[in-house]
């Protein structure tokens, strides 16, 4: 979006900025939300089992 751009968020609160260029965050991790603040690049590991297989008896 190109400003000054005004946002109004879900709970009625008015956020305005006087920047030229503005990136309006959806997925709310931004810290400085309404604003994004690239944290959606930011990645946490999936929760996988790694663990290798169980041995079986008949190896040997």
């Amino acid at each position: 979006m190109e400003g000054p751009v005004e946002v109004v968020v879900d709970d009625g609160a008015v956020f305005v900025s006087q920047r030229f260029t503005v990136a309006i965050c959806t997925c709310r991790r931004s810290r400085n939300y309404p604003w994004c603040d690239t944290s959606h690049r930011r990645r946490t590991k999936p929760q996988t089992d790694h663990a290798p297989p169980p041995a079986s008896d008949s190896e040997a």
